[in-house]
This record gives C-alpha cells, sequence and structure tokens, in this order.
C-alpha cells in the first residue's frame, strides 16, 4: 500500500493556539498516524505580546498564546503553515511578505504564491477583497489604517498566482463568489440552511476557475460549506470552507494523500470520513449541525470577521 499523508487544515485561528495542539494529538489517535503539516487559512493572529496594541485593532480581545511559542515556551508538535486573513499582525508580517517562520515549526506562507510542502503544489493567496485598495501599493502598516489595508491582496498577487497551473491545493481567506448559488442549483433542498449568496468575492472566483485547483480551502466567514466546481473540459475543484476554531467539528479539516491524490476526507477530529475518491463532494458531506448550547462562548463578535 503506497504510503499516505495526513495533512490537517484549520479555520479562523484568532489566537487559539493551545486548542490546536489538543486537536491535533487527537486527531492522530483517531486515524492513527502522524499529522505530516498543518495548514491554516488565515485570521491566525499570531501576536507576540499579549498585551500588543495592534491586538486591540482587530476588534476583538481573543486569546493571544502565539507569544508563548514565539518566546519559546511551548513549541507546535507538527510544521505549521498559515496565510495571512484580515486580522493579524500586520506590521510584523509586512518583514516576511514572502515568507518566513514567525516561531520554531510555525510560518508565514507569504501574501501570495505558491510552496512544495510534503510533496504537495500549495497555492496560496492571503487577504480579502476590497474594491478601493486592490490597485494601491503595499504600505509598511504603521498607523491603524495602513494595518486595516494590509489584509487586503492585491492586483499583482492576484497575478502572481493566476499564472499558475497544477496546483494540488489552494489556500484562500475570502470565499470565491458564486459557490452558495452553485450549492442551490445542485439540491434545491439542501440539508441545511444555505449562507447569503452575497458571501465571497468575484476576484478570487476567477483566481480558481482560472488555476483550478484539486482543492481549494477558505475561512474568513466563519462557516463550513462544501462545494464543486466543475463543468465540460474542466477539471473538479473541490471546495472546503472551514469554521473559526471554536468547535472542532467544522473548524478542523484533514485530508489523507496517496502521492498527489486525496483518497479521504473528514471533519473534526474524530476520524470520520465525510468523503472518499470517486464519491460527490457537496454539502452532504458537512458534519450535523451543532446544538446550540454547545457554544464554547468565545466566538469572535457578531459581525466581526
Amino acid at each position: 500500500m503506497p504510503e499516505t499523508l495526513l495533512v490537517a487544515a484549520l479555520g479562523d485561528v484568532h489566537g487559539r493556539f493551545h486548542r490546536v495542539e489538543t486537536w491535533m494529538d487527537a486527531l492522530e489517535e483517531s486515524r492513527g498516524r502522524r499529522v505530516g503539516m498543518v495548514l491554516a487559512v488565515g485570521d491566525v493572529e499570531a501576536f507576540r505580546r499579549a498585551d500588543d496594541h495592534r491586538r486591540k485593532a482587530a476588534k476583538r480581545t481573543m486569546p493571544a498564546e502565539f507569544a508563548e511559542y514565539a518566546d519559546g515556551l511551548r513549541r507546535v508538535k507538527r510544521p505549521l503553515y498559515f496565510i495571512g486573513g484580515n486580522n493579524e499582525d500586520f506590521e510584523a508580517l509586512h518583514d516576511f511578505l514572502d515568507g518566513g517562520e514567525l516561531a520554531p515549526g510555525v510560518s508565514y506562507l507569504g501574501r501570495a504564491g505558491v510552496r512544495e510542502l510534503c510533496g504537495l503544489r500549495v497555492a496560496y493567496l492571503s487577504g480579502i477583497h476590497a474594491p478601493r485598495f486592490i490597485d494601491q501599493p503595499l504600505k509598511r502598516p504603521i498607523t491603524q489604517d495602513l494595518m486595516k489595508q494590509a489584509g487586503y491582496f492585491r492586483t499583482a498577487e492576484v497575478d502572481r498566482v493566476m499564472s499558475l497551473r497544477d496546483v494540488d491545493l489552494m489556500l484562500v481567506h475570502e470565499w470565491p463568489r458564486g459557490i452558495v448559488q452553485r450549492a442551490r442549483e445542485e439540491n434545491p433542498s439542501p440539508p441545511r440552511p444555505l449562507p447569503s449568496y452575497w458571501i465571497g468575492n468575484a476576484v478570487t472566483r476567477r483566481l480558481v476557475d482560472t488555476v483550478q485547483p484539486k482543492w481549494l480551502l477558505c475561512g474568513h466567514s466563519h462557516k463550513s460549506f462544501a462545494v464543486t466546481l466543475e463543468g465540460v473540459g474542466r477539471p473538479a475543484t473541490r471546495i472546503a470552507c472551514l469554521d473559526q476554531a471554536t468547535r472542532s467539528e467544522e473548524s478542523v479539516f484533514w485530508l489523507e494523500y496517496e502521492g498527489t491524490t486525496v483518497q479521504r476526507v473528514g471533519w473534526g477530529t474524530s476520524g470520520h470520513v465525510a468523503w472518499e475518491a470517486g464519491q460527490r463532494w457537496d454539502m452532504s458531506a458537512l458534519p450535523p449541525l451543532p446544538v446550540e448550547s454547545e457554544s464554547n462562548g468565545d466566538d469572535a463578535p457578531a459581525g466581526v470577521m
């Protein structure tokens, strides 16, 4: 049997690094193998100091647990690679526009590009779309306004990814526009309520339609979602959108690879297989809806993403 690679993905971490390690331990136990790498789809909030003024600009008071990893008090057990969202330590990330290690085993991939990670060709685009700023130059974020603007991707960054082909996995922060409508077209009576049709942006959608990655992972909207984009002459792109890191059931997503082919995937840490190669990937592959009373109570404030 070919050797398999277990890849774990995370929704918006928002500073909650401790629980990520606990979740990865549980996933390894349930799947009976090591997690080869962990990928995070933005809004990681890797602030070095718990009282950092830049955290306050993120409009929430979330855990600042990354400081322990940056100071060497803790160390991640598996390599963690992340892209930028729209809530990050942009002042620090500006010194790593093309990526870099922020703590032992914790690496920022950069604003846009492609990397070979564990034998997989992984493309990525950090940030969200803001039409007013997409053609503006990126400036060092030394003011609150410039920090906010650093969370928006630019045309040159999109173009850098647009030219890529043969991508095994793509990471973006904001959803591509139109995938909710696609899910409605496939199933007029979906197994759970659909998000707003207005989620996502057209630039990311054009990027995905051009590059045609085999799998696309995204975050930002704090909802789990599953849909496939395909058509005549167009290979399938399977999309998994992840919730923020409050409940592992919808914020942890794992993929098991043989070579560069995904054989099976699942949600959470139970090890339950939600999809296998050859099956249809759509909303029926999502985990059961949570019971209202199970919320951890530390979600980001309503309306803040």
